[in-house]
């Protein structure tokens, strides 16, 4: 069997490393996962991910318990799937579990941007920023995205919605006496490489004031179907109707 069938026969592993252009060793914490994990050995050929659109095959030179020396072999330049930015804005639910869940998923999916506010109706009000980056890096390897999302931290409503935004900005919100349009037609009406900021709320439903509020800073009101969606349902209904719109062709 020649060393090219053998090669192909692996299964392929990708390593977040963000400075893989310059570095020589795999970070700390992806050099144990090939060491202990995946028992990876010196000749091995491993794919580094930047996270800023850059796949490279790379060849392992030296693998210990702690470090792991590689050289690369190609640069493979990647694109979004999707045009323009996609960017959502949500309170963190109660239970921090589905949060994660939906920042996995998400990513998956693909976006840009995940950002969290907090609410008149939040019940939570801390989270654990490093620990939502883990959780969208090890969704960018196991789907293979070229970019990594930017986490943002948590900050408040007022302060969110006064901040400059490029692009297109809606909230959701199940209000009936304030008017709304479907958020796919209003995607309709948009440039694929449009940029696209959607603020979804707490389970409680942002207040009657902050979605009046985001109307006066230029948010349009928008409905995300006729169904009434948990928090990170909503998130991810979003980001999927997004990418679906801004999907190259």
């Amino acid at each position: 069997m020649t060393n090219l069938i053998r090669e192909r026969m692996k299964e392929v592993r990708y390593f977040y490393v963000p400075d893989a252009a310059t570095a020589t060793e795999l970070p700390a914490d992806e050099a144990m996962h090939a060491a202990k994990v995946l028992r990876l050995h010196a000749g091995d050929t491993i794919f580094l991910i930047d996270g800023k659109g850059c796949f490279y095959r790379a060849e392992l030179d030296m693998i210990s318990s702690k470090h792991c020396f590689y050289h690369l072999v190609e640069t493979l330049p990647q694109r979004k799937s999707w045009q323009g930015h996609i960017h959502l804005v949500i309170a963190p639910t109660k239970n921090i579990d589905r949060i994660e869940w939906m920042s996995e998923k998400a990513t998956e999916i693909g976006f840009d941007n995940l950002s969290f506010v907090r609410c008149a109706y939040s019940e939570r009000t801390v989270i654990r920023r490093d620990r939502i980056e883990k959780v969208v890096v090890a969704a960018v390897k196991q789907s293979r995205k070229p970019y990594v999302p930017e986490v943002g931290e948590l900050v408040s409503f007022d302060d969110f919605i006064h901040h400059p935004l490029s692009g297109h900005k809606f909230i959701a919100h199940c209000y009936d006496e304030i008017p709304k349009t479907e958020l796919y037609k209003e995607l309709d009406a948009l440039s694929p490489d449009d940029d696209v900021t959607v603020l979804v709320g707490p389970e409680g439903d942002f207040s009657i004031d902050e979605v009046k509020a985001a109307m006066a800073c230029g948010f349009g009101p928008i409905s995300l179907g006729q169904s009434r969606l948990r928090t990170e349902t909503a998130g991810l209904a979003a980001v999927m109707m997004c990418n679906l719109k801004k999907q190259f062709v």
